[in-house]
């Protein structure tokens, strides 16, 4: 089977994120038969969340939309050298913000956590100490991940995926290593052998995290030196390409910021209500998160650069077949997965974490609120790179604000009388709402997008990049519609397979067993639904 650059880049993502998910629950998996759904595992969760704040916000999800669209305008229109004198700026740039920011917040590492509108207010005195303490810890793989994140989004720039897709690989191999060696107080035993134990409990698994910030780093140093990368330690604000990504970067760390403000607001939610709950979220959205990587990211990732590519060539009809197909896709694929992963995959989770039954069906009800939104949160991968490749952050930034909006209302109504699935199904509609508001902005006039642009208040932080326009027809339109329709109706037929064989009389009555079945069955069902889409997927 021919496949294309893309479909192979798409491949190629596809299973590396896919290893890496698999590690991350192997990771996770670990963690849970030694923590449980305690309240030293939600110390660590909470722990996590803003130091990686602070690098999605400088050089994580903030930098990597703005340095590949432009980098690729760089290396398309000027040289390879003048890509890396730009990078080499803000490098630069956001290591020194990464590292003032994380000066601060070491120092204000208290009030973060106790305030009433900080990370932890419901802990006890006991806990949050110990989130103080792993905060501070945990910044120290920010500041790796400060230069770690970009050379990701110069390598991807460059059209090279493999270094940068086993990167997170190996930081969760990082992760498994404190996780089975450093925070256990009794040894590990795998083949015969009694593998070291240090006995560091929760502050173990941080050391596994710094270790995984250093791994991620080295592995993508040789494509680096194959590319002849040449550092400059300069921070050039007279350079044109410079100057144009740090006012894309202003509203897209702004953008960031308010999701990470809602990650915020979801803990501190969560910490007001039973223990555990923190934990469930975390849990749930990391299962969520598993197949949104491989369909939303995976494709998001892998046609980034190409976008960029066809926006700088001005050449609308690639730039939105490629959108019209990564919808097609997107639709097809989650529509299933989410309804299969809600109904089949309870007594999977139960063997795997062992939790209470109390526990687990807090658990599972949590991640069915997450999978209400997959194909929304898939969307948004799509729509958010359609316009960061047009170097356009304004619209992004307008529908998170949006967004945050949404989860404030609607997590302060629902969380209390759902509990935590109360707040992922929170997550699911804010999300979902968004990415429907972005895919309908990138299709209107691009006249209409300059003027909302304006109006906004925001035009000045932007490139001012003018948009491509959309040459959608009805017959495009169709297309979408009927994805929708075939992947809507066979995700009920497959669900209800997938509901009903549990109650059929076989396997000796095992629930897992009969679980698995359905989701097997369930998924060859549903796959005649989507033929047209894996037959397109071919020529991607």
């Amino acid at each position: 089977m021919k496949l294309s650059r893309l479909s192979k880049t798409s491949l190629l993502l596809f299973i590396c994120f896919g290893i890496d998910k698999v590690a991350a629950i192997v990771r996770q998996l670990i963690i849970a038969r030694q923590f449980g759904m305690s309240p030293e595992l939600d110390i660590f969760n909470i722990a996590n969340n803003l130091p990686d704040m602070l690098f999605i916000l400088i050089s994580g999800g903030a930098m990597a939309m703005v340095i590949i669209p432009v980098m690729t305008e760089i290396i398309d229109k000027e040289s390879q050298r003048a890509a890396w004198h730009a990078f080499s700026s803000i490098a630069n740039l956001s290591f020194l913000a990464s590292l003032l920011l994380a000066i601060v917040i070491a120092i204000f590492a208290e009030p973060i956590v106790k305030s009433e509108i900080g990370i932890a207010p419901g802990f006890s005195l006991e806990q949050q100490a110990h989130v103080v303490a792993m905060m501070r810890l945990n910044l120290i793989a920010t500041l790796i991940f400060s230069i770690s994140g970009l050379v990701m989004g110069s390598l991807q720039a460059n059209q090279k995926f493999l270094l940068p897709a086993l990167a997170p690989i190996l930081y969760n191999v990082g992760q498994i290593f404190g996780a089975v060696v450093l925070a256990p107080t009794s040894p590990y035993r795998i083949a015969g052998l009694d593998l070291p134990h240090f006995g560091m409990g929760i502050y173990g698994l941080v050391m596994g995290v710094i270790l995984g910030a250093i791994s991620h780093l080295l592995i993508q140093v040789p494509g680096l030196i194959k590319l002849n990368f040449r550092w400059t330690p300069v921070i050039d604000f007279k350079d044109f390409y410079v100057v144009k990504m740090i006012r894309i970067l202003i509203p897209r760390v702004m953008t960031v910021f308010f999701v990470q403000l809602i990650f915020i607001i979801r803990d501190n939610l969560a910490s007001r209500l039973t223990a555990g709950s923190v934990t469930a979220l975390s849990y749930g959205y990391m299962f969520q998160q598993l197949p949104e990587t491989l369909i939303g990211t995976a494709l998001g990732t892998a046609i980034l650069p190409s976008l960029s590519l066809f926006y700088a060539e001005k050449n609308d009809q690639d730039f939105f077949r490629i959108i019209r197909t990564a919808i097609r896709l997107v639709l097809a694929t989650s529509f299933g997965i989410g309804v299969l992963m809600a109904i089949g995959l309870g007594p999977l989770i139960q063997a795997a974490l062992g939790f209470e039954p109390e526990q687990h069906q807090i658990l599972v009800w949590t991640l069915r609120g997450f999978l209400v939104g997959l194909t929304g949160h898939c969307l948004l991968e799509v729509a958010n790179r359609a316009f960061y490749a047009q170097q356009e952050p304004v619209f992004p930034l307008l529908g998170t604000i949006l967004n945050l909006f949404l989860y404030l209302v609607l997590g302060i109504t629902l969380y209390r009388p759902l509990n935590a699935p109360g707040i992922s199904l929170t997550d699911s509609i804010s999300f979902t709402v968004q990415a429907l508001f972005l895919l309908w902005l990138l299709y209107r006039p691009a006249a209409v997008r300059i003027k909302i642009r304006k109006m906004s208040g925001l035009s000045r932080m932007s490139g001012m990049e003018t948009p491509l326009e959309a040459p959608l027809t009805s017959g495009e339109s169709s297309l979408i519609g009927r994805t929708l329709l075939r992947s809507a109706l066979g995700a009920i037929v497959a669900g209800l397979v997938c509901l009903l064989i549990p109650r059929i009389n076989f396997g000796n009555g095992n629930i897992l067993v009969k679980s698995i079945v359905g989701l097997m069955v369930g998924t060859v069902i549903y796959i005649p639904f989507i033929i047209p889409e894996i037959k397109l997927f071919r020529q991607f």
